[in-house]
């Protein structure tokens, strides 16, 4: 007998964008403003763990001062100027979701960022937030990724059980957190390379590029 997914749960930096590159940027600026320098490298370990660790993990590293809340939001207020015509879906995006929307699949985004940027990158790519039947974010869980808490919520929310939910996921904390929630999990070669990705079930270069058998479980 086949086995459907009847969820898909999108991760969405790596997954429907990249704004990696400028999230980078701004947070650099704010460090910047506040008098440290850091580099880009400094911030891929913490790639996929929303913005609290995302920042908060630099500034431990050069035992920086952090404020979170503080320090986050004038992060965001320098990303929403700088996305601003530089931000687009990445490949097979918008297809990969009508078709997924025109064989019956609830759909959900599920992001450890903060709701004003999840909300501010759908908005820049002109995918607007009611396209899912849930938007999921940071700030509406306490545990962030690795931790499946998130999977768990986004699944919830659409009524389904984990079990028959594709998570699509970019970098290794997601996919912990996706295996942690008992979803099958696609990993995307957009962060990281395979091997990184490993606990995935299926992999894709991106959404254009999707094995056939990961929306189609035997």
């Amino acid at each position: 007998m086949t086995t459907l997914p009847k969820g898909i749960i999108f991760d969405m930096d790596g997954v429907l964008l990249d704004s990696e590159p400028l999230i980078t940027r701004a947070a650099i600026q704010m460090f910047a403003e506040l008098g440290l320098k850091v580099q880009p490298d400094d911030f891929h370990p913490f790639t996929g763990t929303g913005e609290d660790r995302f920042l908060g993990g630099v500034a431990e590293k050069y035992n920086f001062p952090f404020d979170a809340e503080t320090n986050k939001s004038r992060t965001y207020d320098i990303y929403l100027e700088i996305i601003k015509g530089k931000l687009n879906p990445l490949n097979g995006v918008r297809d990969f979701i009508a078709k997924c929307r025109a064989a019956g699949k609830k759909l959900a985004v599920a992001s450890s960022a903060d709701r004003r940027k999840v909300m501010g990158n759908l908005a820049e790519i002109k995918i607007p937030a009611d396209t899912f039947d849930v938007v999921v974010t940071g700030n509406d869980i306490v545990h962030k990724k690795p931790a499946p808490d998130i999977f768990l919520l986004a699944a919830k929310r659409i009524s389904l059980d984990p079990k028959d939910c594709l998570v699509v996921e970019d970098a290794p904390s997601g996919i912990a957190a996706a295996k942690a929630a008992g979803c099958k999990c696609l990993g995307i070669m957009s962060s990281f390379t395979q091997d990184r990705l490993s606990g995935a079930d299926w992999f894709a270069q991106d959404l254009a590029n999707v094995p056939a058998d990961a929306i189609q479980w035997q």
